[in-house]
Parts: C-alpha cells; structure tokens; sequence
C-alpha cells in the first residue's frame, strides 16, 4: 500500500473542512418519520448544490471525477465536523447509483443518477428475504417475463426506508426454483407500481425504518432489469462489494471519532469517589484497546482505497472492513454505556443517544450480510481456504 497525500489533496482536504464547518446543520436529526426525510433531503441537497455530493462520481453523471482517496478525505472532515448520517440516502448514493455507474444501461443512468445525487430520489433495497437473509442464493420472491415486463410477487423484509422510497434494488428469482444464484435477475422496483405493499417495522431502538414489503403481481418493465435475466447474482455481488467496501469508509471514520469523544469522556468525569475514570487501570485498558484497534482499522481501510484504486472496484478487502466496523461498533458502544452508567439513559431513545447507539450496533452484524458470511468470504475468496459448507 502506497497512500500519500498530495498538495492537490491536502488543499482539498482544507476545502472540504471549510465548507463542511459552515454548513453542518445546526439541529440534530430527527429520528424518523417525514421530518427525518426532509431532514435528510435537505442535507443532500445542500451537499449537491455545493459540489459536494458524487465526489468520486464520474463527471458525466453529475459527480466530480475525484479519487476514491479523496473521497476518504471527504469522510475524513465529514465525520470531524459532526455531520449528520446519510440516512435516507443511504442506498442510493452508496451503492445503487455507483452500481449503476458500473452496470447500468445509458438510459437507467441518465433517469436516476442526478436524482439521486440532489435527493431527489430516496432508494432502498430489496435483497433480504424471511428465510433468504445472507444466503441470497436461496431467495424465492419470483419474477416471470410477461412480453415486455417482469411480473414480481413474494415478500422482502428488513427493508431500510421502503415507505420513504421512490426505487428499489430489487433481487428476483427467474430461473428454475433450484437455480439458486445462476437464476436471479436485478431489477429497479417502482416502489409505487401496484401489487406493492409497505409494512413498517418498529426497532428494539425506538426507530421506524425497516420494512416488510410485499409484491403482488407487480409489473415492472424489462427496461428496468440491469444486465441481463438470469444475470443478478454477478451484479449483486457488484452491489454489495460497494456496500461492504466504500459504503463503510465513512463509518470507520465515525468510529474513530467517538473513541477520542470516550476517552475525553472518562479523563473529565469522576467515579463516586471522585477520581477520574480513566485512573482506573481497567477502562485504561479498554480505551487503549480501542484506540488501537480503530488505528488499525484506518489503516485497514486505506488498504482497501489502495485495492479499489488499482482495480477500479471494491473488492472482498471490503467484507475485512466490514467486518471489523461491527464488532468495533458494539464493543465501543457496550463501553460507553458501562462507563457513563445510568447517565446515559438521559438521553433516552434520541439518535444520537449511547443507548440508542448501543442498541443499534446489533444491527451491524446482520446488515449488509452477517458477519458469518463475511468470514466465509475472507476465507474463500482472500485466503483461499476450503468451504466450510
């Protein structure tokens, strides 16, 4: 790995962290609902208005035409400057318009990818099944080609901001039933076509924005398949290597800056006999750990903009990064809720709240692909090891 910052990157980094210190909304995010989305909205849209959405985006599509490095950079002053999470753009901005970038046909770029830049349109994603979670092969939700459409029907679940969604990346079956990946076919949802049907799922957090999602006979045109029937699986994994790859840059960076946060945290506040947390050998330890790790974890991270760089694409390098931000997240989160004890039930159930973190972070083992599955891709496709199934 080779990763120097250049004058031409170090003034882009001061460019960024200018803009970014007067322009970070004031207010907190909202939790959900419609407020979140305007929210949401509004912060994408001032981002695209400045030239700061789609950095790494080719210029022809509305980005910028700058390096995945500087994209790091980017995240870098994002997560300094306290900016607010992407929430609702979530899937558009990191992996379905760079999958379409990639995949898409000219005419499925020209229709969504400014869209998606501006907030204009919000995306989510249809891959995870009751019964097909991390083991998409096994989907079932059907698609057959009727003349010039696909008609879709069965159910996806755990589906982020379905009910907020203009489009969906919707993974369908469409060869024979036991074709597992050689028949599944990647297609772009109307989320407001009939036969859809949206069902909100309230989180253990206080959150709203899983979903179940149901299809019935849902006609979508042939236009919208990206690549080829019977071709999904080639272009999911493209999906979820920038899921697992890009996608989680910007949440190593956070995880970094809400270590320091703990360890000012423990230095400035006292146990009940009035000596500072962190003079207590035990949390000294744990906080060293975790600033270590976190290190290594940036460190991590670079490797894999390394990889990228030179490949043009997000490889299984992404599945170690992803990997390590999950269990990264629920040990700091379980430590900042042990060390500020019943103080961190002041902030309720909030965004920004460590309970609400900590409940969150279960999540990001199971998003994205568990963690399990992330192993078996370090195993099989990095150390080249015998599958374990």
């Amino acid at each position: 790995m080779d990763i120097q910052f250049e004058p031409e990157e170090q003034r882009f980094r001061e460019l960024a962290r200018e803009w970014l210190s007067s322009n970070v909304p004031g207010t907190p995010r909202p939790l959900d609902g419609r407020d979140m989305l305007s929210f949401d909205v509004s912060w994408q849209q001032r981002q695209h208005e400045a030239g700061w959405a789609g950095i790494s985006w080719p210029e022809e599509y509305g980005g910028r035409g700058l390096t995945t490095l500087q994209q790091l950079i980017w995240y870098e002053e994002y997560a300094r400057a306290d900016a607010p999470f992407i929430g609702a753009n979530f899937v558009g901005v990191n992996h379905a318009g760079p999958t379409l970038i990639a995949l898409g046909s000219s005419a499925q770029r020209e229709e969504h990818l400014e869209q998606i830049l501006r907030g204009a349109a919000i995306w989510c994603q249809g891959f995870s099944e009751p019964g097909a979670g991390s083991d998409l092969a096994s989907l079932r939700t059907r698609g057959e080609v009727d003349g010039e459409h696909l008609v879709v029907s069965g159910q996806k679940i755990w589906t982020s901001f379905a009910h907020m969604a203009q489009y969906q990346e919707l993974l369908v079956r469409t060869g024979p039933s036991d074709s597992r990946h050689k028949g599944l076919t990647w297609v772009i949802c109307d989320m407001h076509a009939p036969g859809v049907e949206i069902r909100p799922i309230r989180e253990m957090s206080g959150e709203q924005h899983f979903c179940e999602v149901f299809y019935d006979k849902v006609r979508l045109p042939l236009s919208s398949v990206v690549g080829e029937i019977n071709a999904g699986w080639q272009v999911a994994m493209a999906t979820l290597a920038f899921e697992r790859g890009t996608a989680f840059l910007a949440d190593q960076v956070g995880l970094a800056r809400q270590v320091d946060s703990l360890i000012a945290f423990a230095q400035e506040t006292t146990d009940h006999a009035g000596r500072p947390l962190i003079g207590d050998d035990e949390v000294r330890r744990a906080l060293a750990m975790l600033r270590a790790e976190v290190t290594a974890l940036r460190s991590m991270a670079y490797a894999v903009v390394s990889q990228a760089a030179r490949s043009g694409m997000p490889g299984a390098e992404g599945s170690l990064v992803k990997l390590y931000v999950s269990q990264l997240s629920q040990t700091l989160h379980k430590l900042t809720v042990k060390l500020m004890g019943s103080q961190s039930l002041l902030f309720g159930y909030g965004a920004t709240g460590p309970v609400c973190e900590y409940l969150r972070s279960y999540a990001a083992s199971i998003a994205g692909g568990t963690s399990a599955i992330q192993r078996e891709i370090i195993a099989d496709r990095m150390l080249v090891l015998p599958r374990s199934r």
